[in-house]
């Protein structure tokens, strides 16, 4: 095991994690703090905020010099089939693009499927006579699964990812996704005050913490309940069930030698409450511990090789990276 100690000279001095939604009052973020004695101390979730001015507040958090590590738990890069069809090829290079000029309906979720389109992706608007295959006809891919990225297939484990242009369901992230590229990532990146490096389009994980930037990258919840203990298939929906994981996530923070505020333990130990936010808080946190037991080199951070994913797909951080 690698104590925080250990790896602190090349740390960020702020790590946090935002359990994401369309809505913005179920949009949570845990963050952990860097102390002066090289270990983090994690701290009880709190609403993200307004977005616009996120990352800027995060970097004030973090102190002048000091870098931010960032995860989304929503997509970030677009699937290689998709990105054929449409003539990209840099995701890093459209991003900023998207929802301007000749991308302007980019964001804009189709109500119909006539109106599905390259350049107008998201669909549908609404429930009622819906189905994926208007996805897969409109776009001209062979089938659903060409919809979804690498790091979104079904593996031993967790099942498959929701297709990133389905905006309906449990489990859809379209609308939210939107709301994370539009609002924050895209801005960000048409600002030159900002120095934002997004993983793994802009490098290796460790080799781009630099002082003054952050570092974005995506993650998955489900999958980082294996890495820090939480059992398989938690009803994470139950709270009772979110409670019985309190003792493995408590034994991932001994072990790891991680830090935890008072009001974390104790929503940990209480499964995170009785309110209907419970499960977006539990989330906020396990992804946090996965964060940080990559940072602590427990995990290795899945840095891939393929070309067509590190420039157009990316992928979530701690997945085992594709062969």
């Amino acid at each position: 095991m690698v104590s925080c100690a250990d790896t602190s000279a090349a740390l960020p001095a702020l790590v946090a994690h935002a359990d994401w939604s369309k809505d913005a009052g179920k949009r949570w973020m845990a963050r952990a703090v860097l102390q002066r004695n090289g270990r983090y101390l994690a701290q009880a979730p709190e609403l993200v905020g307004e977005l616009a001015s996120l990352l800027g507040r995060l970097l004030a958090e973090a102190g002048s010099g000091a870098s931010v590590f960032l995860g989304f738990d929503f997509p970030i890069g677009l699937p290689k089939a998709y990105a054929e069809r449409a003539g990209i090829r840099d995701f890093l290079e459209v991003l900023p693009r998207l929802g301007r000029g000749g991308w302007e309906r980019f964001y804009c979720v189709c109500e119909r499927p006539e109106q599905i389109s390259l350049s107008r992706p998201f669909y549908p608007y609404r429930p009622g006579g819906t189905n994926r295959q208007y996805l897969v006809d409109a776009l001209a891919v062979g089938s659903i699964d060409d919809l979804r990225r690498c790091c979104e297939l079904a593996h031993p484990g967790r099942r498959a990812a929701a297709p990133l242009f389905w905006t309906l369901g449990a489990q859809q992230v379209g609308k939210a996704s939107i709301v994370g590229w539009r609002d924050v990532l895209g801005r960000a990146l048409r600002d030159d005050t900002l120095d934002l490096a997004i993983w793994p389009f802009s490098g290796h994980l460790f080799e781009l913490f630099y002082p003054g930037r952050v570092v974005v990258a995506e993650t998955y919840p489900a999958e980082f309940y294996p890495h820090v203990g939480v059992m398989p298939f938690v009803r994470k929906q139950v709270q009772a069930d979110r409670a019985a994981q309190a003792p493995r996530l408590l034994r991932w923070a001994d072990d790891a030698g991680v830090d935890l505020q008072a009001g974390l333990r104790a929503a940990i130990e209480i499964g995170f409450g009785a309110h209907r936010a419970g499960e977006d808080l539990f989330d906020a946190a396990v992804g946090l511990f996965g964060m940080l037991n990559v940072l602590l080199r427990r995990r290795s951070p899945g840095d891939p090789d393929d070309e067509s994913v590190r420039t157009i797909e990316g992928w979530i951080l701690g997945q085992t990276a594709p062969a």
